[in-house]
């Protein structure tokens, strides 16, 4: 019997680019396939202390959908650091004025918080339009 655990090395992983159509689809289901992506979950390689994900792009980021209440209810929340700088946006205003960092939010949140967490958000692209600039990198269609 030898059931030896791999674990993968720094050097060993390899990336690829994957494009996810948030048109039609809820936020947050979008952001947990681009979370499960950029983790790496998705690889049989999958090591926790280790950056094994992939890169993501998310196009149609205006197009995503709110369900419930949400739309009229969530408040995105935010503080300058001063005596009174808590800033509040409508989750109706976000989507309106920046719907890409109402996505980029949602796939930080879940994400760990710690120093692997912000390496991996940096590699996801998001674009409020169908339009983006990646073309070289040849990204796959990753349906879910």
């Amino acid at each position: 019997m030898n059931n030896v655990t791999y674990s993968a090395k720094k050097s060993e992983v390899e990336r690829k680019w994957y494009i996810i159509d948030a048109a039609n689809k809820p936020l947050g289901r979008v952001a947990t396939e681009a979370a499960k992506l950029l983790r790496g979950k998705h690889k049989p390689t999958f090591t926790p202390n280790i950056d094994t994900g992939d890169n993501v792009i998310i196009i149609n980021c205006k197009d995503a959908k709110l369900t419930g209440n949400k739309l009229n209810s969530k408040i995105y929340r935010h503080h300058s650091g001063y005596i009174g700088g808590m800033k509040e946006t409508s989750a109706t205003v976000m989507m309106q004025k920046n719907p890409e960092k109402a996505m980029m939010l949602a796939v930080k949140g879940m994400l760990p918080h710690t120093s692997l967490g912000r390496q991996m958000a940096t590699k996801l692209r998001t674009f409020a339009g169908s339009e983006h600039n990646l073309q070289a990198q040849k990204p796959e269609i990753w349906n879910f």
